[in-house]
């Protein structure tokens, strides 16, 4: 795995910074990559890029404003709004990259990212392709999912943080909850299966940097979230993974949006939230390179016979 060469790239947004990993490929394509909720890029998206690396593919993972080793300010604060501007920006920069070619361009998200690919690709008619795995297709759906592992106490004191964060807010305070927690306890997540996003995503603690926290209204902001909803309009081709047993993204919303797009595509496997990353890496990248190298590889090929059959005509 040391083999893999990476670097850090970074590209401007709004008034700061975000950083990516850049991992050179060797076959002209490339796919952006942006983790999940609160996660940073190397626990939720290097064991990934590196699959798609050996596979010839360039990749671009970055770190949305606010988290990791981006830039900006307030620290740990989820907008949507703000995290789609920084997709934009870094799909700028994948198609500056010197070995990429700026046509053959593939965004993958996972989780809240999974839902972003959604209105990303809509945005977006010239990518090439567009997967969104264990993507978060409907936020009132998430919501009432959770609901169900949680106690009336746990909302109180839930909304009683979200309170002092909006207010903290005005100063230029938040007020910080994890990440995930048992239920009953006070965190954006108290599913059964969201706690296995530590074992899934950082194994043995091998990323201490990772500040497992996000400022309590980022929570509430997506239980307003319905990306699935811009599935139709997105003209790209679609690659939905969705696990059967999900219990943070419950994948009936992505399975609809999917079916709805122009142009989507469903793959439905066994296993909850962070399946991937827990045994199941293998079958979800087989099905992932099998889309990517039909739609990216596939459209250099044609796009090379054009040449040719051009050249012999002239």
């Amino acid at each position: 795995m040391e083999a893999f060469t990476r670097h850090k790239v970074r590209f401007p947004i709004s008034n700061t910074e975000c950083v990516a990993w850049h991992y050179p490929g060797d076959n002209g394509a490339c796919v952006v990559m942006a983790p999940g909720f609160g996660v940073i890029k190397e626990a939720g998206t290097d064991r990934l890029a590196r699959r798609f690396v050996e596979a010839g593919f360039s990749v671009v993972a970055f770190d949305y404003r606010r988290f990791g080793e981006s830039g900006g300010k307030p620290r740990q604060l989820v907008r949507i709004g703000d995290q789609l501007e920084d997709w934009q920006a870094a799909i700028r920069c994948a198609r500056s990259l010197p070995e990429v070619d700026p046509d053959r361009i593939a965004i993958w998200g996972f989780s809240l990212s999974g839902g972003h690919v959604f209105p990303v690709a809509a945005r977006n008619p010239d990518l090439a392709a567009a997967i969104s795995h264990s993507g978060l297709g409907d936020g009132i759906a998430a919501f009432q999912n959770a609901r169900r592992f949680t106690t009336l106490g746990a909302m109180l004191r839930l909304t009683g943080a979200v309170l002092l964060d909006l207010l903290g807010g005005l100063f230029g305070q938040r007020f910080l909850i994890p990440l995930t927690g048992r239920p009953g306890t006070v965190a954006s997540i108290t599913t059964p299966d969201s706690l296995n996003g530590d074992a899934a995503l950082n194994p043995g603690n091998c990323y201490p940097q990772w500040q497992r926290e996000v400022a309590a209204a980022s929570a509430i902001r997506l239980a307003f979230y319905r990306p699935g909803r811009e599935a139709r309009k997105v003209q790209v081709p679609l690659l939905v993974l969705a696990y059967e047993d999900d219990g943070v993204a419950p994948p009936g919303p992505v399975i609809a949006a999917a079916e709805g797009a122009p142009r989507g595509e469903v793959v439905k496997l066994p296993g909850g939230h962070y399946q991937a990353f827990l045994g199941g890496l293998d079958q979800a990248v087989e099905a992932m390179l099998r889309f990517l190298r039909g739609h990216l590889l596939q459209k250099a090929d044609e796009r090379s016979a054009r040449t040719q059959e051009s050249i012999r005509a002239a």
